[in-house]
């Protein structure tokens, strides 16, 4: 059937057979008519099994199609092509929580299909600036260097940094089984795994199954040898079924995105292909506004009691902070939380180095109601300690300890004591009451006229100042 001989596409469903080129992912159609960008398309292959695609450019009568399954095996001259008119849409519903799905959104744990609620396009839609409410209210990771220093806040997009070799799998698991909000409220964490290994992903899965935190998780696994084209759409998908869990089940929502270098790279690859022209290191010019369609899906609804919180997890090359990846990323987000591969290689864990990071929201979520009212105040405090400590380290090198003053070697032990016991934490979960004890157990190691970002609270939890014990 030729499109010449068609009248009425809302009458008969359209067939092509004039596909004339196929490289990557994408296939080019030629002779298109009434075609739309995003829309999706059905491919049938000569043995009568079907992959899907979606359009990803039209230019003229010529479509360019991005194939889910990859394009291996497609002939140009036998290959029919459908478009369906209709964009990318997932199946939402509650009982997906507990699911292991593919990066679309088809559960793959060999469980009952999912009985929809609604079907979504995973494009989604941005949040009106005007409806937006301001991120408040923290949530409890578990991790002290980041509930401590770097408060994650309801709402927030707030990055972790990380390096080859570095253990963000390690750190993504931990807060997904230790992370919580206020009793009484609704919980869900949306993982999105793009482009992990096999072994990452038994890793993850034995995990959630061993400590249970599976029953609140939705699981979108995208492993390295699955297409690459499907690892564009995992991340959208993912953030579909976080929207409507926290803004028509009035959940709050954390969403966990690894390793979104692996989601640039597939960019990167479907963009080389398009013969696009590169721009900085080979990445499309175009990706500052694909990571920002991403993580602007973030926030609160005015009226709404539930919350979209991300927490994108990403590589550095050569651990290059001014990559484009983390570069573009830092542009967009709330802050940084940066793994250090010195702390890494002195067997810190979680080898957070909290010099470099930073939580811009923090604030927000913080304080006397929410957190304690000595957590501003005990948080400058440390920064500012470790950070003269770290200083006095590299004086140290230079001039020896001995040339140290008596002040100056108790911050040199305070650096060292904030490294083994606030950040280097282990595998085990903390309140932020713990943290904020052990913070104070601390800085009681230094003088107390030294704690002048805390004086206003050391009378009241300052273990020896007064005779009072900390609380």
């Amino acid at each position: 059937m030729t499109p010449e001989a068609l009248l009425d596409r809302s009458l008969l469903s359209v067939e092509y057979r004039t596909v004339s080129y196929v490289t990557g992912p994408l296939v080019f159609v030629e002779n298109v008519h009434n075609v739309a960008y995003n829309e999706m398309v059905a491919l049938v292959l000569p043995d009568g099994s079907e992959r899907s695609g979606q359009v990803l450019e039209v230019a003229g009568a010529t479509a360019v199609i991005q194939v889910f399954e990859g394009t291996r095996g497609i002939d140009v001259d036998v290959t029919r092509v459908r478009f369906l008119e209709e964009v990318a849409k997932i199946d939402v519903s509650p009982d997906m929580l507990g699911r292991i799905l593919n990066g679309t959104g088809k559960p793959i744990d060999g469980g009952a299909p999912v009985i929809p609620e609604k079907r979504l396009d995973i494009t989604g839609s941005p949040i009106n600036p005007y409806m937006r409410e301001q991120p408040a209210d923290f949530i409890e990771t578990g991790i002290s260097a980041i509930d401590g220093l770097n408060t994650l806040v309801r709402g927030q997009k707030l990055p972790i940094f990380s390096g080859s070799g570095l253990p963000a799998n390690e750190l993504a698991a931990q807060i997904i089984r230790q992370a919580r909000v206020k009793s009484g409220e609704e919980f869900a964490i949306v993982f999105a795994a793009m482009g992990i290994t096999h072994r990452e992903a038994a890793y993850f899965m034995q995990q959630f199954e061993s400590t249970g935190a599976l029953e609140r998780v939705v699981f979108f696994l995208n492993v390295a040898d699955d297409p690459t084209v499907e690892r564009l759409l995992t991340p959208k998908a993912a953030l579909t079924v976080a929207e409507y869990l926290a803004f028509e089940k009035d959940m709050q929502v954390l969403v966990v995105l690894s390793d979104m270098t692996n989601y640039c790279e597939a960019l990167r690859e479907v963009s080389t292909a398009r013969e696009e022209v590169p721009g900085r290191r080979g990445f499309p010019g175009y990706m500052y506004t694909d990571l920002s369609n991403i993580y602007e899906r973030a926030g609160r609804i005015k009226g709404l009691k539930g919350s979209v919180t991300q927490l994108p997890i990403l590589s550095m090359p050569d651990d290059d902070i001014t990559h484009p990846i983390p570069d573009l990323t830092g542009y967009i987000t709330e802050g940084q939380i940066v793994l250090s591969r010195h702390l890494h290689r002195r067997g810190v864990y979680p080898p957070i180095d909290v010099l470099p990071c930073l939580s811009r929201l923090m604030n927000l979520g913080i304080g006397e109601g929410k957190t304690r009212e000595d957590h501003r105040a005990v948080a400058n405090q440390l920064y500012a300690a470790y950070a003269q400590g770290r200083d006095l380290r590299r004086l140290v090198a230079i001039v020896g300890e001995e040339a140290l003053s008596d002040t100056d070697r108790r911050y040199l032990h305070f650096a060292d004591g904030f490294e083994r016991h606030i950040i280097g934490q282990g595998d085990s979960g903390r309140t932020i009451e713990e943290t904020l004890s052990i913070a104070w157990e601390l800085m009681s190691e230094l003088p107390i006229a030294e704690l002048k970002r805390v004086r206003d609270f050391i009378d009241k939890y300052h273990p020896t100042a007064g005779g009072q014990a900390g609380a």
